[in-house]
C-alpha cells in the first residue's frame, strides 16, 4: 500500500546555553491509510518532537528542524510556504495533544472552539459549522451535546476534555490523526472508552493514527505496528504482535520487562532498566543505549548500530541481533 505519510531522515535540534543537541536525529518511518502505528519510550525520547516535528509546530527558537523530508500524499510538508501548511494542519492532518486543558481556550466555550476549526478548514456557513460540531461531540459520545456546546472547559472533566479534543481534531476529516498521550492521566474506565472511540474512529472513518505512548498496554491494544524511540533514535520497530512476541533490542526487553503480569504472584520482581538517559549534550559513542544494556561490549561503545532488518518488517538497531533465547534472557534480567 502506497504510505499516506513519510518521514525520512528527520532532524529536529534545539540549542540551550550555547550549545546544540539532536531530539530528533535520524528518524525515518512511513504510516499507511487506515494504519495505527505506536511510537513507545521513556520521557525525552523524541516521541512529542517528533509529531511536532511533522505538524511544524517546533517552537522556534529554540528548536529547529534542520534535515530530513516529511511527506505527505508525496509532498513534503518541511518545505510548503506556512500558509499552505495551516491550510493542512487541522484539516488532513490533526493532532490530539498531550493535555486539554492548557490546549484549550478557557475562555472560549466548547462549541466555539470546534467551530473555529471548521470555518477555517470548510466551504460552510455558521450554522453548518454549529450542527457539525454538534455532531462531533456526538460522535465521540459526549452526554447532552447540546449543552456541552456552550460551556466552557474547567466545566467537563478531564475525560470530557479529553473527548473534546479528539472532536476538535476529527471535526475536518483528516487523512492522519496524531494522537500524543491521548489517555495520559485517565483513569482506567474512561481510558477504556478512549481507545474504543479512536478504534472506531479508525474503522468507520479510515483515518490513519499515530499513537504517542509511553503505555505498552494501550499499544497492546490499539497499534497495528510499533516503533521504539530511546535518545532521539528508532532503536526497534516491528508488527505489534511480532515486538511483544520477539523482541529483538535490549531496550525494548526492558521496557516488555517492567511491565507487571495479570496472574503473577505479588512476589514477583519487576525489571529495571539500569542507569538513566544519556545527557543530550554528552551522549556516549556507538550505541547510545550501551552504558545501560547488559549485553555491550567494546563494539558496542565505540561503533553505533544501523538500524537494520532482520526479518520481515522487522528493524533493529543492535549489534548483537537477532537475539537467541541465551541473549534474550540475559538482557532482559
Amino acid at each position: 500500500m502506497t504510505p499516506l505519510l513519510e518521514v525520512d531522515s528527520l532532524r529536529t535540534e534545539f540549542r540551550s546555553g550555547g550549545n546544540t543537541f539532536a531530539a530528533v536525529d535520524g528518524v525515518s518511518f512511513t504510516l499507511a491509510p487506515g494504519e495505527t502505528l505506536g511510537i513507545v519510550g521513556e520521557s525525552g525520547c523524541g516521541k512529542s518532537v517528533t509529531s511536532l516535528s511533522i505538524m511544524r509546530l517546533v517552537p522556534n527558537p529554540p528548536g529547529h528542524i534542520t534535515g530530513g523530508a516529511v511527506r505527505f500524499q508525496g509532498r513534503n510538508l518541511l518545505n510548503l510556504p506556512e500558509a499552505e501548511m495551516r491550510t493542512l494542519r487541522g484539516g488532513a492532518i490533526s493532532m490530539i495533544f498531550q493535555e486539554p486543558m492548557t490546549s484549550l481556550n478557557p475562555v472560549q466555550t466548547i462549541g466555539a472552539q470546534i467551530i473555529e476549526g471548521i470555518l477555517l478548514h470548510r466551504a460552510v456557513g455558521p450554522a453548518e459549522a454549529r450542527a457539525r460540531a454538534l455532531e462531533m461531540l456526538q460522535l465521540v459520545r459526549i452526554p447532552s451535546p447540546e449543552t456541552r456546546l456552550d460551556e466552557y472547559p474547567h466545566q467537563l472533566s478531564g475525560g470530557m476534555r479529553q473527548r473534546v479534543m479528539i472532536a476538535m481534531a476529527l471535526a475536518c476529516d483528516p487523512k492522519v490523526l496524531i494522537a500524543d498521550e491521548p489517555t495520559t492521566a485517565l483513569d482506567v474506565t474512561i481510558q477504556a472508552q478512549i481507545l474504543d472511540l479512536l478504534r472506531d474512529l479508525r474503522e468507520r472513518t479510515g483515518t490513519a493514527i499515530m499513537l504517542i505512548t509511553h503505555d505498552l498496554g494501550v499499544v497492546a491494544e490499539l497499534a497495528h505496528r510499533v516503533i521504539v524511540m530511546y535518545s532521539g533514535r528508532i532503536v526497534e520497530e516491528a508488527p505489534v504482535d511480532l515486538l511483544f512476541a520477539d523482541p529483538q533490542h535490549p531496550y525494548t526487553l526492558g521496557l516488555l520487562g517492567s511491565i507487571p503480569r495479570l496472574g503473577s504472584d505479588g512476589d514477583e520482581r519487576l525489571t529495571a532498566i539500569e542507569g538513566t538517559v544519556p545527557n543530550p549534550f554528552a551522549l556516549p559513542a556507538g550505541c547510545r543505549f550501551s552504558p545501560r544494556c547488559p549485553l555491550a561490549d567494546s563494539r558496542c561503545r565505540s561503533e553505533a548500530p544501523p538500524l537494520q532488518e532482520i526479518g520481515k518488517g522487522h528493524r533493529t538497531a543492535c549489534w548483537k541481533a537477532p537475539l537467541d533465547q541465551t541473549l534474550a534472557g540475559a538482557a532482559a534480567a
